[in-house]
């Protein structure tokens, strides 16, 4: 290799790099940037086409309309969000402990996940509106019947999720741990739990959205009213009114509500798995 070739080596490493390097600056600010622009221009036909073909504010309000609806009626909505907000964190707390209680049960014996898991499957496929003919004889008190409609559609991917965590780990560490006379909760407690702990963290992020979903729903099905209803009675409320602006305020505080759940919960992920699991390790680089 001549002492030109050589000199030229290093620059075109120094030039791939920087391009490297450069790539990866565009893609953090495309992530971003890109989804930003598409919803600003989004916004932006909306409002177009509900001028250019004159809807009726009735029919499809202007986004102007609708952000001062949601200021204007700010007091109301937002405390119907708390009512939401309510039922949605407590079913999901209420999933997580029956989740992941169940399924340590399930990794102890086989024997019960084989004969509880597919009523689990049962309870999972059914949809929530036929449930709740049932609920709505046996349950009283209103709070309870959405507490426990919400609970069962956040319920499932808990349970799935931590149950295939405590039954993926590694053969080899297992025979490690009985080699060396570790019990049945030793086993437990430091090795399948910290193993399950990313397949918790992924049912419980698809859990968060789903309990929200579920109070939604079940206060729909419900047909909960008056002043301490959530969100789903207000939209409710709207579409009887034809109050077209309250229902899309309304809609947007579930979608931001929704969205926020799911970053907050992706936060939590991050936080715990970042220092040593390789699904977060690889964002670190």
């Amino acid at each position: 290799m001549t002492a030109l070739e050589e000199n030229a080596r290093p620059q075109m490493l120094d030039a791939e790099e920087a391009r490297r390097v450069r790539n990866a600056r565009l893609e953090r600010v495309g992530r971003w940037l890109l989804p930003l622009v598409i919803m600003i221009v989004a916004i932006w036909l909306w409002d177009r086409i509900c001028v250019w073909n004159e809807i009726p504010q009735y029919i499809l309000p202007r986004p102007g309309v609708v952000l001062q609806t949601l200021r204007t009626d700010a007091p109301l909505l937002f405390s119907s969000l708390l009512v939401t907000l309510k039922i949605t964190f407590l079913s999901l707390a209420l999933a997580v402990v029956g989740g992941v209680g169940l399924a340590v049960l399930f990794a102890q014996s086989k024997w019960v996940e084989m004969s509880f898991f597919p009523f689990a499957v049962v309870l999972q496929v059914t949809p929530i509106v036929a449930i709740f003919p049932l609920i709505n004889i046996y349950v009283d008190n209103q709070t309870a019947k959405l507490l426990l409609c919400a609970w069962i559609v956040a319920f499932f991917p808990i349970l799935s999720n931590t149950t295939l965590g405590l039954n993926s780990v590694d053969r080899n560490l297992r025979d490690l741990f009985q080699l060396n006379g570790a019990t049945r909760w030793q086993q437990l407690r430091l090795l399948r739990l910290p193993a399950a702990m990313p397949y918790f963290l992924g049912g419980l992020k698809i859990a968060g959205g789903l309990s929200l979903i579920g109070a939604v729903v079940a206060e729909f099905v419900a047909g909960a009213s008056g002043q301490s209803s959530g969100l789903a009675s207000r939209i409710i409320e709207a579409g009887y009114r034809l109050n077209a602006p309250r229902l899309f305020a309304a809609l947007i505080l579930i979608s931001l509500t929704g969205i926020l759940i799911f970053l907050v919960l992706s936060l939590v992920s991050h936080l715990i798995l970042r220092r040593w699991h390789e699904s977060a390790l690889k964002q670190e680089r």
